[in-house]
């Protein structure tokens, strides 16, 4: 596996946020972390970054106790993009080129450009290449922040609401290439998400937080309407059109 979650647990001022946290992710798989507002799935995620410090519990990455890592080398292993991104005097080809900071050693090199053209072209970003990022609409900026993540090469991808600032045709560009890159590339990718069914169309596996702790975890197809009636406090029916689950509220 490549991210291991063991009995992870985080306070703001004394005051807990989850508890009993543990969970894996396998090369190769897409985990959507899901629940109400409030539950805490930011920041789990900041928590397997080492932004935060966990109050209990540990996380491996490539069976390496993260807390134990610099940050450069935690670079090396994870990408983040994080919900919002700060927009900055940069173009987006140098805002693109700073996610190969962990690797490079002296200068920038060929390899280090020919990776960054090749991450605006598959993001549709190449015409914008000399355009600076603070004159970028949210989801333009959010789609370099994705580039940025995607240019460090990491084994391990983390996403906070990845497509929370696109529009229809955007959000599932960005996640047909996550999955693409995560089933190519055999690494593994956390994501949270607000958009149930979303997440049903693309991720491998799913884990419910729900008052602090995890409601349940399992494959995609295991998601039942009674598991998500339960988290969300809402009656819905689960149907499957044109071989997609869907979440339908009932009326």
């Amino acid at each position: 596996m490549i991210l291991n979650v063991r009995d992870m647990g985080f306070a703001y001022n004394g005051s807990p946020v989850f508890q009993d946290v543990e969970f894996s992710v396998d090369p190769g798989e897409l985990l959507a972390v899901l629940g109400p507002n409030g539950v805490g799935k930011t920041t789990l995620l900041k928590c397997i970054n080492a932004i935060h410090a966990p109050r209990s519990g540990t996380v491996y990455v490539d069976q390496r106790d993260v807390s134990r890592l610099s940050p450069r080398e935690i670079a090396r292993d994870v990408g983040y993009v994080a919900q919002r991104s700060e927009a900055a005097r940069f173009t987006v080809f140098d805002a693109v080129l700073m996610g190969r900071k962990p690797h490079v050693r002296w200068r920038v090199g060929e390899e280090d450009l020919r990776i960054v053209s090749a991450a605006l072209k598959r993001l549709d970003l190449d015409r914008l290449r000399l355009r600076h990022i603070d004159t970028l609409s949210g989801g333009e900026l959010q789609k370099v922040a994705v580039a940025r993540a995607l240019v460090q090469e990491p084994r391990l991808l983390l996403l906070d609401e990845p497509t929370s600032s696109l529009d229809l045709k955007n959000q599932i560009s960005i996640l047909r290439l996550v999955r693409r890159v995560v089933d190519e590339h055999d690494i593994a990718a956390v994501m949270t998400m607000h958009d149930l069914n979303t997440a049903l169309r693309f991720a491998h596996k799913f884990l419910f937080l729900k008052q602090g702790r995890v409601f349940a975890a399992g494959h995609m197809h295991e998601v039942t309407a009674d598991m998500v009636s339960e988290v969300y406090g809402l009656p819905v029916q689960l149907r499957i059109i044109d071989g997609h689950p869907v979440v339908l509220p009932c009326h």
